[in-house]
């Protein structure tokens, strides 16, 4: 099976929005009820045996099951006969909502995330259908369950030979949203290792350093937009909370967020496919990028958005059938690529790497990417030569721009 996720904007009535609103603050009542369901629970076992509190206690049965996705659906269902609104919401849409609250905890149990917290109104963004049977596109419009037929830009082509397995809805300041996906009854083989290999070395001086010596400026996106962010904050900090002129000042902030997500987002995607142009396999580090964005640069580490340039380009790999993998990044910028070895450690504000062994002088992100193509060759099985033929000795140092 192959899958793939097709995002439109929806072009609703005043009607089908007042319907798709009104479907979230249900979703998001039900979410808020599921959740201090699951936490009285947990409070009423994390009590004293032998003390109460002064202020409250959480008493409930020793006997009573731990809440879960199984008996929170079971549950639903009853509900629905006490609460008649419920009704008015597809079932699978609530079932969807009671499963992103499980992915949730288990998400804290395994991936050791925070508590799952209550959402406040305008929390719930989006809400799922899982199932599209029959009849459910044509040109420029698609039929939800329960709602009906609803336009959308379509600003690409889907193929007919693909099934609609699921469709999302989501709502962004910009307007309303249709995440299509796509099923295909196929067998896509992954990209075997050929062609040139390239290097890539990430960071804040240069935002991209390849093996082959392209350097790429590092834009600033947040960092442009921050005092413009400034002002309309100052703004917002000024008007009454929840009243008319605090949504509208709210909803300029949040527009100007969102511009400069698909700024970083547009940029990343025409660098993905321009580093694709000419080459078989990209190897990159594997970093600790959760590490580096709660660092002293944190915030700059952020703006670059390396975690999502590395999805895009992983995406982007996948769709030119170039092999793409992450290597160790360890010790990168500290071992020379000409001779293999270890220079020491460097300090941030040292931009040259020049090797006292074998003198090789190069940019010190150049260097590292370079590195990490001789592993990346190693790690598929390919022969390294470049010590022994000195391929990277002379490689000039370009300060170039991306092609867009």
């Amino acid at each position: 099976m192959f899958n793939l996720t097709y995002e439109f904007k929806l072009k609703p009535t005043h009607a089908q929005s007042q319907i798709f609103e009104d479907w979230l603050e249900i979703n998001r009542r039900v979410y808020n009820y599921a959740l201090a369901e699951r936490k009285d629970w947990y409070l009423s076992r994390s009590c004293q045996i032998n003390a109460c509190s002064l202020k409250h206690e959480y008493i409930i049965p020793a006997d009573t099951p731990r809440p879960t996705y199984a008996s929170q659906c079971k549950a639903l269902t009853a509900a629905k006969k006490e609460f008649p609104e419920l009704k008015k919401v597809q079932s699978q849409v609530l079932q969807q909502t009671l499963k992103r609250l499980e992915v949730a905890f288990v998400a804290m149990w395994e991936r050791n995330h925070g508590f799952p917290r209550f959402k406040k109104s305008g929390r719930m963004r989006s809400f799922v259908f899982p199932q599209m049977q029959g009849e459910r596109l044509k040109p420029g419009m698609v039929n939800l369950p329960v709602i009906g037929w609803v336009k959308f830009r379509q600003s690409r082509g889907i193929p007919d030979s693909g099934v609609v397995k699921q469709s999302r809805v989501v709502k962004r300041v910009s307007g309303w949203y249709v995440m299509l996906t796509v099923q295909w009854d196929v067998s896509v083989p992954q990209s075997l290792p050929h062609g040139e290999g390239v290097g890539i070395d990430v960071g804040l001086t240069s935002f991209i350093a390849t093996s082959n010596g392209l350097t790429v400026k590092p834009p600033r996106f947040f960092g442009d937009a921050e005092r413009k962010l400034k002002l309309l904050q100052q703004r917002v900090s000024k008007k009454r909370i929840g009243s008319k002129n605090w949504h509208k000042a709210q909803k300029k902030v949040a527009k100007l967020h969102e511009y400069v997500a698909n700024c970083r987002q547009d940029w990343h995607r025409k660098l993905s496919h321009q580093i694709c142009d000419d080459t078989g396999m990209v190897f990159v580090e594997d970093l600790n990028l959760v590490g580096l964005s709660r660092g002293m640069l944190g915030k700059h580490c952020l703006d670059a958005g390396f975690a999502q340039f590395f999805n895009i380009l992983e995406q982007t790999c996948f769709k030119r059938g170039v092999y793409f993998q992450k290597v160790d990044s360890r010790k990168t910028s500290q071992i020379c690529p000409n001779c293999g070895v270890e220079t020491g450690t460097k300090e941030l504000s040292q931009r040259t790497h020049v090797c006292s062994n074998c003198g090789y002088t190069t940019d010190r992100d150049v260097a590292a990417a370079q590195v990490t193509l001789i592993r990346g060759l190693a790690a598929v099985g390919h022969t390294v030569k470049m010590l022994a033929e000195g391929k990277f000795v002379g490689i000039p140092v370009k300060q170039e721009s991306p092609n867009f």
